[in-house]
């Protein structure tokens, strides 16, 4: 198409005159054409860009088309948000779970009350093993009641289970079987004051508590009746305590794989590991230079039952707290819970120190 196709003849435009209709072909090549300025003509641009005459690619140009059409620096980079991404969240530091503090002065404050009423007057320590029976009755039958309906009898727990560790102190194993029984007895008889619904099952509740708190607890009266009663005693403290610190800190600080993680799992082999050593060493040192005519391989030995008992005994006191959907048996003891959350590595692990110990170096 030529350029003069654009322009119009003289007097023909908009503006111009009328003279009349305008020639239907071509315009008039005799008339010089008035000299306009053509308007640009803008290729249409493909999706791939521009193209010359052979269908190479050619250069965008290097400013804008329209003077609304916005520039990019990347045209081919996607447009993001300028807005910095947020800073990592602070790696939180590993949480011991308990009021540390608290649990420290209370465990001090016990073990001074413990150690007075050992070696200043035996009978005296007794006494403290029947209030914590005592103690550790109530909660759990108040848990079980609260939690269960189970209504195991108190009165008879209670009574009976302070004369099972006097009986245990003053006539040996045998005062403490009689009294066992004699429990059990009671418990029979005085739930039968009240209807018979859930009578299996409060009597069952009352003879499982009255074995697994005071005549587990009466061997550790037991221990006290030898000569090196309080040794023996306080042998059996250190290394339950020293098991269950072990655990706690290489557990706290190493542990990675769960121990149990269905029933506690806050457990870890790297704990057991951790409970294991410490308790054998403690085992070694204390059958050395505490217990008489006792030696220090009979300490490793003693230090791996104990770290095997208290870790069961522990397990076993987290499938209960589980099956009831509690966490601590009680509030008594800041920072550790109950009563019954500090005796339960303890009292399964009482048997095992007295026999050991019998086996050992007899019960004189």
């Amino acid at each position: 198409m030529n350029d003069s196709s654009w322009d119009a003849p003289a007097g023909h435009g908009r503006g111009g005159p009328h003279q009349g209709p305008a020639p239907a072909g071509p315009a008039h090549e005799g008339r010089p054409a008035a000299q306009t300025r053509p308007m640009p003509i803008v290729p249409d641009v493909p999706a791939g860009g521009f193209q010359d005459g052979h269908g190479r690619g050619a250069a965008h140009p290097s400013g804008p088309l329209f003077r609304d059409e916005t520039p990019h620096e990347h045209p081919q980079e996607p447009m993001t948000s300028r807005t910095p991404p947020p800073p990592p969240a602070p790696r939180q530091k590993k949480s011991a779970g308990r009021n540390l503090g608290a649990a420290i002065g209370v465990g001090v404050g016990l073990g001074a009350v413990i150690i007075a009423s050992l070696y200043i007057w035996a009978p005296a320590f007794v006494g403290v093993i029947a209030v914590a029976v005592v103690v550790g009755l109530w909660e759990l039958t108040s848990r079980l009641q609260e939690r269960k309906q189970i209504k195991a009898p108190l009165v008879p727990l209670a009574i009976g289970g302070a004369a099972m560790v006097v009986a245990g102190y003053v006539r040996g194993a045998e005062g403490a079987w009689v009294a066992m029984a004699l429990t059990a007895l009671a418990v029979l008889v005085w739930r039968m004051t009240e209807p018979p619904e859930g009578y299996l099952k409060d009597v069952t509740a009352g003879v499982f508590a009255a074995f697994y708190v005071p005549f587990l607890a009466t061997f550790v009266a037991l221990m006290l009746t030898a000569d090196d009663g309080p040794e023996r005693v306080l042998t059996f403290l250190i290394l339950t305590v020293v098991s269950d610190t072990g655990a706690y800190a290489v557990g706290w600080r190493f542990g990675k794989h769960k121990l149990a993680p269905r029933i506690s799992p806050g457990k870890t082999r790297e704990g057991l590991v951790g409970a294991v050593t410490f308790a054998m060493a403690a085992g070694a040192l204390c059958m050395q230079f505490m217990i008489d005519d006792g030696a220090w391989w009979q300490g490793l030995v003693l230090g791996l039952a104990v770290a095997a008992s208290a870790t069961l005994g522990d397990l076993g006191e987290s499938m209960i707290k589980r099956d009831l959907g509690i966490k601590d048996m009680g509030t008594l003891l800041p920072g550790h819970g109950g009563i019954m959350d500090r005796l339960d590595s303890l009292l399964p692990t009482a048997p095992v120190v007295w026999l050991l110990l019998a086996l050992f170096v007899g019960t004189g």
